[in-house]
């Protein structure tokens, strides 16, 4: 089984948010492969399913964001999987302009606190992922303010024409295939 995590934050509060994204994304593919994610296990929500062959466990973590790695952690040692193998994490990246994705193998929190979070609790960085843009903070905001905030017309457009591409990159990865993912979707789309 291959687990495909988004990251967020419950409730309706933080629905459409920058930092939401990793939902976002997972509610795209359950969409997509016809999973449904309505089980309440491991303090997530979790749906099991087959993408292109390849059976998933789709997880939105409900612990908020910096305790993401709790639930996650849960997951992977529930099912005896290798998180450097059997793994994959979709969140925000402000260093990132909107309608823009990076897939990586691995790699550092970069400051993100739901990802330093998935690091103390999974007891490694190497991780697959995918990166969502959602824009700098603009000069005087809070970071917190910025990533809890909702997305502008524009980019709410943005965002729907990646779509696409984060769910063709998460099936690829799925099936073993991060080069091939990293090759067709980390070029720089727009800025």
């Amino acid at each position: 089984m291959f687990v495909i995590v988004g990251l967020g934050n419950p409730g309706k509060k933080y629905e459409n948010t920058r930092h939401n994204v990793g939902f976002m994304a997972i509610d795209a593919l359950a969409e997509k492969y016809g999973i449904s994610i309505n089980e309440k296990k491991h303090k997530a929500l979790c749906g099991t399913g087959v993408i292109e062959g390849i059976k998933v466990l789709l997880v939105k973590p409900q612990t908020y964001m910096n305790l993401s790695g709790e639930s996650v952690g849960d997951v992977m040692n529930f099912y005896k999987l290798d998180p450097e193998e059997e793994m994959m994490v979709i969140y925000d990246d402000i260093s990132l302009a909107p309608g823009n994705i990076r897939i990586r193998r691995k790699g550092s929190a970069g400051g993100h606190n739901g990802i330093k979070s998935l690091i103390a609790h999974t007891g490694t960085q190497g991780f697959m992922r995918i990166k969502i843009g959602v824009g700098e903070k603009p000069s005087g905001w809070d970071l917190a303010d910025y990533v809890l905030g909702h997305f502008s017309e524009d980019d709410k457009v943005k965002l729907k024409e990646i779509m696409p591409d984060v769910i063709s990159a998460a099936a690829l990865m799925a099936q073993g295939d991060v080069a091939k993912a990293m090759n067709d979707f980390n070029a720089k789309k727009q800025e």
